[in-house]
């Protein structure tokens, strides 16, 4: 897909198109930033502009012959090297993906090198692309995408221009899932309230067990927000408790953080179409009327330090129930 059609990180890739278009982008970048939130999917878009037969203001047509062979990965000038089966990126991998930077592009004006999960290049790997990283041929470009670029050797990273790529909101996890992956809205905003800004996490996700984990916040706040009965918040701890697994009490400690920082958006009255569980608006409205700014503030904090005492394998029932009387 083209770069204006990519969901969020429009300030950088709106620099990315002008940069292109002027022939003054750096032959060696690297995409940076959390796993799943499109950099792989930026860097094929950059590689149909370079390379679009029919661009429109400033950007790659999508519908060209060039532009449709790259996103099929069938172009003969665009060379993807991704991880193999052992998990990692070999150096002959890289050795052939140079050797085909030193011929003249075959069918388009500028052949790209993307090595997806750069991290996973072994040693001797990277070594063999340093001098190409550093010198590139005239008619080709090198983009390594990464979530861990402190897995690259420093030789590497000091060779590239860094572009970070923030992760996403909500509301643009939800748009993709959505349009591309056949999700229906309210799945779609279920699934990324509890995906910290990635795509590829919504995706790994289970709709139904981030449902659950929303639902056991949702009742953990209601049962403490207007009263002070330890009985009442014992029973909202056994909520978020559940059978007492550690990893589905993570999800819920996470997805009752989301549910928090949209009862302090709503008490600052901001737009509801920028909640991350804006499905659930009404119900967090009633909550934001027992949960003003300080409170709210300090229940995110505690929230955060029982995941902290959760990842030091504190007891998850013993978490839930301190947890209940901060809140």
């Amino acid at each position: 897909m083209p770069l204006r059609d990519i969901v969020g990180h429009r300030h950088l890739l709106d620099l990315v198109g002008a940069a292109a278009n002027r022939g003054s982008l750096p032959p060696s970048l690297i995409f940076t930033g959390p796993a799943g939130i499109g950099k792989r999917a930026a860097a094929l878009a950059l590689a149909q502009l370079v390379n679009c037969s029919t661009p429109r203001d400033g950007d790659a047509c999508g519908v060209c012959a060039s532009c449709t062979r790259i996103a099929r990965l069938v172009h003969a000038d665009i060379v993807v090297v991704e991880p193999g089966d052992s998990g990692s990126i070999k150096v002959d991998q890289i050795r052939e993906a140079v050797d085909r930077t030193g011929y003249r592009p075959f069918e388009g004006r500028k052949r790209v090198v993307i090595v997806d999960d750069a991290d996973a290049m072994i040693g001797e790997a990277q070594n063999a692309l340093l001098k190409t990283l550093e010198e590139p041929p005239s008619a080709s470009m090198f983009v390594l995408v990464t979530a861990r670029p402190d897995m690259l050797l420093p030789t590497v990273r000091s060779r590239c221009q860094h572009l970070r790529f923030g992760a996403l909101r909500a509301d643009e996890v939800a748009t993709v899932l959505v349009k591309l992956h056949g999700y229906a809205p309210a799945e779609a905003q279920a699934a990324a309230s509890a995906a910290e800004g990635s795509v590829g996490a919504a995706l790994e996700g289970e709709v139904e067990t981030l449902n659950e984990a929303r639902d056991a916040a949702t009742r953990l706040l209601q049962s403490v927000a207007g009263t002070s009965d330890p009985r009442r918040r014992l029973d909202g701890a056994k909520a978020l408790a559940g059978s007492g697994d550690r990893d589905e009490v993570r999800r819920r400690l996470r997805a009752l953080a989301g549910i928090l920082r949209d009862v302090g958006a709503i008490g600052a009255r901001a737009d509801n179409r920028h909640l991350v569980n804006a499905d659930l608006a009404s119900a967090l409205s009633r909550l934001a009327g027992s949960f003003d700014g300080g409170r709210t503030t300090r229940a995110f904090a505690a929230v955060d330090r029982a995941l902290e005492a959760i990842d030091r394998n504190a007891s998850p029932k013993i978490v839930a129930d301190w947890l209940a009387f901060q809140l």
